[in-house]
């Protein structure tokens, strides 16, 4: 097998190329990254991602055969497999601003390959890109050549962080999209037999290049339309006494439907639903279907939708001022079992209610206070540069406190939002963190993670997303 060289050491570089060097033992993967401090961390005791199982397996191919390096010339020159998996931000000027994504770095990746080859290369698109990437890239590469030739796949992520690990050794799909041509064709098979060391030949599904490139949005872009079907019934349920956890149920008992994707809450985040969707947006908006595009749109706008309508909610029961008031946030990242926060919808949650000049305090388990502040400082699609790219303003989070514990965080607060399913959050003592608040106390629980009638029995003032609400709420309306 030849060597394999993957450009971009982040949350799916990293793991897959893991995972490729554990399942295929006799083959040199390497990592590379112009980040030293992010190479350092890969080459460290502790990992600069959270991911379960991660640990095991870096640590029992690291130094036989994975690598992680910053002579990112040199590996992709040596390697015959040449993985991509860098960042595809919005664009936040120019045309396509707020949609498009940003394809400098994948076009300085592909100028960079064409520089240093000195033989055949085949080139994997891991990262999101829009449809026809590949021809673009292949237009750089083809006249960059210098009599090299190269074979652009596209081969996307579909990987559930929390589940990432498990996803890569068991995989729903494999996907490989390649030109359908003699050498297209070779290309595919490569890649094909370097999956086939351990997935099943039946899910490893090969087509052409543009197929591949649109699955991955449009998985992405079907996935977050549940989140937003029955987060937008969940509206519905609160105002009129239906439960939506009940709901989702009935209604994924049907086996058109199925179960999952239908748990309610704040809204999605991730670096992946709210990006693709957009950049589906825009490719829609250039081929002429503002049809398409305006049915895309309004999965982005009920998400946003969900998001202010619990600060809404949060301000209006607190007698419709949090002014000078404490609210612990419990959960930071976008979901449980991992530490990234990435359009999480915690951030627009926290900044909803330090507009309202509320004094937040956060716990996460797995996010650190530095992470939190940069999050909170950051502009909207910032996220997705180079962190040494990455604008911030240095005020925008000083009403923002970061504790070491749930008890931390809650005490002196009138009110508790919880925004990440945490498992640790569903055994906590209530009562012990009821007893240390200002009364009334109230929680909101975006993640319908507890019991509301236990917390009632306590004392609480109880809102979760979606369930029939208390009196007190409805006699105080949230107005957005």
């Amino acid at each position: 097998m030849v060597k394999i060289c993957c450009i971009g050491a982040g949350y799916v570089g990293g793991p897959t190329m893991a995972v490729i060097a554990l399942k295929c033992p006799d083959v040199e993967v390497v990592v590379v990254d112009i980040s030293a401090p992010r190479i350092d961390g890969w080459n460290s005791d502790s990992l600069p991602i959270y991911e379960p199982g991660l640990d095991d397996v870096v640590k029992q191919c690291r130094g036989r055969n994975l690598f992680f390096s910053t002579d990112v010339e040199r590996h992709v020159a040596e390697a015959g497999i040449v993985f991509v998996s860098v960042n595809t931000p919005t664009k936040t000027r120019g045309l396509g601003a707020g949609k498009a994504a940003d394809l400098t770095y994948w076009e300085s990746a592909a100028r960079m390959i064409a520089d240093v080859s000195r033989s055949d290369k085949i080139v994997v698109e891991k990262s999101t890109v829009p449809v026809k990437t590949a021809e673009a890239i292949e237009k750089i590469l083809t006249h960059n050549s210098k009599g090299i030739r190269y074979q652009i796949l596209s081969n996307p992520e579909f990987l559930a962080e929390g589940t990432a690990v498990q996803d890569l050794f068991s995989p729903d799909r494999v996907l490989i999209g390649g030109r359908e041509t003699p050498e297209g064709r070779a290309a595919v098979k490569t890649l094909r037999d370097v999956y086939a060391r351990w997935v099943p030949d039946d899910r490893i599904i090969t087509t052409n290049l543009w197929s591949a490139e649109l699955s991955k949005l449009a998985a992405n872009a079907f996935l977050a339309q549940r989140i937003s079907s029955v987060n937008a019934i969940s509206a519905l349920c609160e105002a009129t006494g239906a439960d939506v956890a009940e709901v989702a149920n009935s209604i994924g008992k049907d086996s058109r439907i199925g179960p999952r994707f239908l748990a309610a809450s704040v809204g999605f985040g991730g670096s992946c639903f709210q990006k693709d969707i957009l950049n589906l947006v825009y490719i829609c908006e250039c081929y002429g279907l503002p049809e398409v595009a305006t049915y895309w749109r309004q999965v982005i706008r009920i998400n946003d939708y969900q998001k202010s309508r619990f600060v809404n909610r949060v301000v209006a029961s607190m007698f419709n001022t949090v002014a000078g008031k404490k609210v612990a946030v419990l959960g930071f990242a976008f979901k449980k079992d991992t530490g990234d926060t990435r359009e999480t919808p915690a951030i627009d949650v926290c900044k909803g209610l330090v507009g309202d000049k509320a004094v937040v305090s956060i716990y996460d388990p797995q996010v650190t206070e530095e992470q939190v502040q940069r999050d909170l400082a950051m502009n909207k699609f910032d996220w997705d540069h180079p962190r040494h790219l990455q604008p911030m303003s240095p005020s925008a989070a000083k009403h923002v406190a970061v504790s070491w514990d749930a008890y931390e965080a809650a005490r002196g607060a009138h009110a508790v939002c919880i925004l990440t399913e945490w498992d640790e959050f569903r055994r906590l003592d209530y009562q012990r963190m009821y007893d240390a608040m200002h009364k009334p106390a109230f929680l909101f629980d975006g993640r319908n993670v507890v019991d509301p009638d236990m917390l009632r029995r306590i004392g609480f003032v109880v809102y979760s997303i979606g369930k029939p609400l208390d009196r007190w709420l409805k006699d105080m309306p949230a107005v957005a």
